[in-house]
């Protein structure tokens, strides 16, 4: 057996600055359940994070509410701290970039990088606000657009025309924050000389370190060469003063990364056992990786690896990029309730409804993902309590009445258990790919092949006739050890519905390799349910309180992780058909007997599908979502049965199965409800 990994994680740091909202917790779910899942694994996993706590806009927002920065920033990270631990975000630390530690690391840093020569000065000219006695960072500037005209933009770019530009291009400027007229002031800045790094960069960038596509773009930066960054600011500003540069401070950038070191070097400080060198020292073995958005890849993937080698520490191992959160289709909504805050989620719903629907849409890439509010509610009803859940429902009963709760120590169908435990290395795989919506596509497959196994089977049938009770005792038995291998590979999304089940199944906590076994004349605990469906009128409770919430904090001056604000719109619907043309149409519970790919056909799957009291031969275009077709034999789907046979190049295909989604892997065949068998029309 191979030796544990040694491994440290990172997320974002969130902005110290407002609320957690969902597209935040995108980022800490996704971090989260990997590091479960190395965990349930065996391998040391340290996850550690803190609050981005420096900057003008947490100055401003004090000076605002009346208190001190160092009271805003504990107000918030302790109603960070709260939404992280209750959406089961379970970190080793959580500390503050407004640390000693940071201090300490930020003043060593720069000063390693000053003595080796890649730290230049230079005068530059700013905007200057007279009535506060500050310098203005170009959102805190607003004026008439240079291109357009258009009255109150920012000083970077126009919201009506598009257009970028400096902020001394701006016409009739004004300090937003105080509404002077500013003045234009020279000041001497520092700069880190990032082009010393630019052959390094362009090397390891192209490591394996970056998702393609990142990589892809970062080549746009390097290729058009590398520019020296600010990493100075001048006072007031609310972090930590540059060595001998009194009245000049440290970037909120410049500290925000160190900011990982300084939350795993606090931990250290309380754990013997943990050495900050053997994670950050340049000859460090272990793993390091970092969860972030797209919009912050220039900060993790070329300023912070070329800081982390000018003064002398490792590099990440990998920089794991995803996407902005959409809501609905759209970007998150104040108007329409959809930019919903953690909190609020929190108030109406689960947690782990959220976790599971983020998991079953996340892949490996870079796109953004939609939390469609119909469809989430769909998915976590039939997938959870429809599929997983409903496996133990059904057969604890059987076996508290009949057996005491007792499970025999019998296997009704080894064929099947085999394949979920063939199934674990892919499953395995893709969690450690970081391929969520695969992992929670195969689990799933499993979960329908156990409900068809056990419609089929009928234990509440069999119950009735004589003589036919150790069979029931078996089936349901098989069943409770089917359930119990669903919830191992759910275990890392879903860590409360694994507490609970391992409470029924009256176990130890389960980890990872107890897929491999079956519990055999084990007692089991009284039943309670595990999950309910979601009430649709919950979500629309929690979209109302999102309005009324963001109306009464729009005094919010910047969130960490932008997950956009537009309006929703509706897609537009099909023309409309007659109800005759619709009831005509013969819609039938199938069961997948066989599926195969199609020799010299890119998208297509060859199925072979029992309809009761036939077998017919479709093809379908789904193979992009189901490269093993082989996982979906034993599984129940639905197919128009009276569609015209069409000779295809590859033979007849003699009907239609359903299916939904956007295309890709996201393609998910339809499933009756349990209980349903091969052949029942569907009306």
């Amino acid at each position: 057996m191979s030796e544990p990994r040694k491994i440290l994680v990172t997320s974002a740091l969130p902005y110290a600055n407002g609320s957690i909202h969902l597209g935040h917790m995108l980022e800490y779910i996704q971090t989260d359940m990997w590091v479960r899942f190395q965990k349930h694994r065996g391998n040391q996993c340290i996850y550690v994070c803190a609050d981005d706590a420096h900057g003008s806009a947490i100055m401003l927002r004090a000076e605002k509410e009346g208190i001190t920065p160092e009271q805003l920033i504990a107000n918030v990270q302790a109603e960070h701290s709260a939404d992280f631990a209750e959406f089961l975000v379970e970190f080793d630390n959580f500390h503050s970039t407004h640390s000693e530690e940071n201090r300490e690391l930020s003043s060593q840093i720069y000063l390693k990088l000053r003595d080796a020569g890649h730290i230049a000065t230079r005068s530059i000219t700013q905007y200057f606000d007279p009535e506060k006695k500050m310098f203005l960072a170009d959102r805190f500037i607003k004026g008439t657009c240079p291109k357009c005209g258009t009255a109150d933009q920012y000083g970077d770019n126009c919201e009506k025309c598009g257009a970028t530009y400096a902020p001394t291009d701006l016409k009739d400027p004004k300090s937003a924050i105080s509404g002077a007229t500013p003045v234009l002031k020279d000041s001497q800045h520092f700069f880190f000389k990032l082009p010393d790094f630019q052959q390094m960069l362009q090397t390891w960038t192209r490591s394996g370190t970056l998702q393609d596509a990142v990589a892809n773009k970062l080549a746009e930066w390097l290729d058009a060469g590398l520019q020296q960054w600010d990493i100075s600011r001048d006072a007031p500003y609310f972090g930590f003063e540059i060595p001998d540069e009194p009245g000049k401070y440290f970037y909120v950038w410049l500290d925000a990364p160190i900011g990982y070191m300084a939350s795993f070097k606090n931990l250290c400080a309380r754990t013997p056992e943990l050495d900050f060198d053997a994670f950050w020292g340049k000859d460090s073995t272990a793993e390091l990786y970092h969860f972030i958005g797209k919009d912050i890849v220039n900060f993790h993937a070329l300023f912070w690896p070329a800081m982390l080698e000018g003064s002398g520490y490792r590099k990440p191992t990998g920089i794991n990029v995803h996407g902005y959160l959409t809501v609905n289709g759209q970007k998150m909504s104040k108007s329409r309730g959809t930019f919903i805050k953690a909190r609020t989620y929190l108030d109406h719903l689960s947690p782990e409804y959220l976790r599971y629907y983020y998991a079953s849409k996340l892949g490996r890439g870079v796109d953004d993902l939609d939390l469609n509010l119909e469809d989430f509610v769909q998915k976590v009803n039939s997938d959870l309590v429809g599929k997983v859940v409903n496996i133990a429902s059904r057969c604890s009963g059987f076996i508290h009445k009949g057996n005491a709760g007792i499970m025999v120590p019998v296997n009704a169908a080894p064929e099947l258990t085999e394949a979920f435990l063939a199934a674990a290395p892919s499953i395995a795989e893709a969690y450690e790919a970081r391929d969520f919506a695969r992992a929670m596509r195969e689990i799933m497959g499993l979960a329908d092949r156990a409900n068809a196994w056990i419609a089929d089977k009928a234990p509440w049938s069999l119950n009735k006739l004589e003589g036919k009770q150790d069979e029931v005792q078996a089936i349901c038995a098989t069943g409770i050890n089917l359930f119990r291998q669903l919830v191992i590979f759910l275990k890392p999304v879903l860590p409360l519905l694994a507490a609970d089940a391992e409470a029924f199944l009256n176990v130890a906590p389960l980890t990872w390799n107890d897929h491999a076994r079956l519990l055999s004349n084990h007692q089991l605990n009284a039943f309670k349910p595990l999950m309910t469906r979601i009430d649709p009128v919950k979500v629309q409770a929690m979209t109302d309180a999102s309005k009324e919430d963001l109306a009464a904090s729009q005094t919010d001056t910047g969130e960490a992780a932008p997950a956009g604000n537009g309006e929703l719109t509706k897609d537009p619907l099909s023309p409309e058909i007659e109800f005759d043309a619709f009831a005509a149409v013969d819609l039938r519970v199938a069961l997948i007997l066989k599926a195969e790919a199609v020799e010299g056909a890119d998208k297509l799957l060859r199925l072979t599908l029992d309809i009761g009291d036939e077998q017919r031969n479709v093809f379908s275009g789904i193979k992009s979502a189901y490269p093993d077709p082989a996982k979906l034999e034993g599984r129940l789907t639905m197919m128009i049965a009276n569609l015209k046979p069409r000779k295809m190049r590859f033979g007849i295909s003699e009907g239609m199965v359903m299916a939904a989604g956007p295309g890709g892997e996201e393609i998910y065949l339809l499933s009756p409800d349990s209980g349903a068998k091969p052949g029942q029309r569907i009306k």
